[in-house]
């Protein structure tokens, strides 16, 4: 058996306060404080506040959006799983980047042409406009919360086994941080801290990958020989498996399907998160929003291949039992390669990398109360006065905040990668085939809109409900019965049915008399971008 190099011997001293962690913690929100501050002073209109004034570069929004993409699921999540699990884990690697070129190529371009603030503006273009707008803010809603929540159970975690907090005080922690950024800083403010984190996240992955090659001697063909003999804890025995062969997590005789799922949800619901989407509306024009879609797609790329170094670093380098767990392998193997001040360092990268993904899931949230809701709802889409939506927008993020503050305290003990796979059905299964469908389908009517919201929303959550992840006789369980859904991850089914529910309501709804005759016009802005800047400026 080809032996791994020797861990360092040093105690993990997880749950005690870190005085280097907390200086680089305090030391990244002193210098996003700032970032806001000075956003604070730019931020009056109520494009400001929601786009950053249509101003961000290419290049600003490709780290912008790998910064928002990237969240603890990334960095935390898919290093624990491959360090665990091994090949079985990559496929959360794999699934993530492949979402990007759908994204490019059916997303980005008529997202930016026909919308202004969110994805509803695009949807109810030329559909009935209270409905919609109603069904696609509690599609919103629902995936940016479970999302947030896991966000902020993963962060709490953290901070609490950095700091030697309790979890509440914890959570509070950075739920008040957060709320600070959109509050008075807006989109600009949130845009620049999701800049700021991709360049530390990525400038700490790397670090990691190359200390970890450093340890096999600069050699892929002595770690990846060490990865195929890999010793490690299983249920309290010590066994040594190839970490490249599939089949540690995904077994039959679900094992298949599972993964089939499970890629489903990963590759279409990129195109569905808000939070993402979003970001194609703080750009000048569609070309711009393409080139920053391919800025991410690179940004993106490169680090879910460091993560491959990251998991299989942690496999190989950590001695048997080490990783207790699976959240925290990333900053365990910081730890073993660099020492104390590397540890805490990587610690702070991970909380980055969660505040900044809160920040953007925030601001989606209260754009899409404020915009879609209250302004084209509740007031019929009559001009309000610049200040007032800002306002609404911020008492929104205020809320939110709060809210995911509760809830996170409330499902502390919740599985976070549960959480995050719960969010990307939704989006998958909600979201994604009403966007399609009405930029795509001539005859798509308002029934469509708010049955395929409504179908994908409510059978993506009732089949997780009845999943493993949820019921089981094992003690832990939040429902103990077996399971009447056999896959964790329900998008080799809610993702159909949401395209099905879309589809019928389509065809047995009514549509308005001149919803047909609209598209002709909604395709021609789509593909030109005609008509796009004009519609931005109302």
């Amino acid at each position: 058996m080809i032996q791994a190099p020797a861990a360092a011997a040093q105690a993990t001293r997880l749950g005690e306060p870190n005085t280097v962690a907390m200086a680089f913690f305090f030391g990244f929100i002193a210098v996003t404080l700032g970032i806001t501050y000075w956003a604070a002073r730019r931020t009056r209109t109520t494009e400001e506040f929601y786009a950053a004034g249509r101003t961000i570069s290419a290049g600003q929004n490709g780290f912008a959006l790998a910064g928002d993409y990237m969240s603890a699921a990334s960095f935390l999540g898919i290093a624990g799983l491959v360090s665990t699990t091994g090949f079985d884990g990559l496929i959360y690697s794999t699934g993530w980047l492949v979402g990007w070129p759908v994204v490019l190529f059916l997303i980005a371009e008529p997202l930016r042409n026909l919308g202004k603030y969110t994805f509803a503006d695009v949807v109810a273009s030329r559909l009935r406009q209270a409905p919609v707008r109603i069904a696609a803010a509690i599609g919103t809603l629902a995936t940016v919360t479970f999302y947030l929540i896991a966000q902020m159970v993963g962060a709490g975690g953290l901070i609490r086994l950095m700091f030697g907090l309790t979890y509440e005080t914890a959570i509070v922690l950075v739920g008040a941080v957060m709320i600070l950024y959109v509050l008075f800083g807006g989109m600009i403010a949130t845009t620049w801290v999701q800049i700021v984190k991709a360049v530390l996240l990525m400038g700490g992955t790397l670090l990691i990958s190359i200390l970890v090659l450093a340890r096999f001697d600069g050699s892929l063909v002595r770690f990846f020989d060490a990865i195929g003999q890999v010793t490690y804890t299983e249920q309290g025995v010590t066994v040594t498996r190839d970490f490249l062969t599939p089949g540690l997590r995904y077994r039959p005789p679900y094992g298949p399907l599972e993964l089939v799922s499970l890629g489903l949800a990963l590759i279409f619901g990129t195109a569905g998160l808000p939070h993402i989407l979003v970001r194609f509306y703080t750009v000048p024009d569609a070309r711009t929003a393409r080139v920053s879609v391919m800025w991410a797609m690179v940004i993106i790329g490169l680090f879910y291949v460091m993560t491959t170094f990251l998991g299989f670093g942690a496999a190989t380098i950590l001695t048997p039992g080490r990783i207790t767990s699976e959240n925290m392998s990333a900053p365990l193997l910081a730890q073993a390669l660099g020492g104390e001040v590397f540890f805490a360092f990587i610690s702070a990268v991970a909380f980055a990398t969660i505040l900044a993904v809160v920040a953007g899931l925030t601001i989606s949230a209260s754009t899409s109360f404020a915009h879609d809701f209250y302004t084209n709802v509740l007031h019929h889409g009559r001009e309000r006065r610049e200040d007032e939506e800002v306002r609404i927008a911020r008492i929104t993020a205020f809320v939110v905040g709060a809210l995911s503050i509760a809830l996170a305290i409330r499902l502390q003990n919740a599985n976070v990668a549960f959480l995050v796979g719960l969010a990307f059905a939704v989006a998958a299964s909600a979201n994604l085939p009403v966007i399609v469908l009405s930029i795509f389908w001539r005859r798509f009517n308002t029934a469509g809109a708010c049955w395929g919201i409504g179908v994908g929303l409510v059978s993506s959550i009732v089949l997780i409900a009845l999943s493993p992840s949820v019921m089981g006789t094992a003690p832990g369980a939040l429902i103990q019965h077996e399971p009447l859904f056999p896959l964790k991850n329900p998008g080799i089914l809610s993702i159909p049915l949401g395209f099905a529910g879309a589809v019928i309501g389509t065809l047995f709804g009514r549509a308005l008399p001149d919803a047909e005759a609209k598209f002709a016009e909604l395709a021609v802005r789509a593909n030109t971008g005609i008509g796009a800047e004009k519609a931005s400026a109302h």
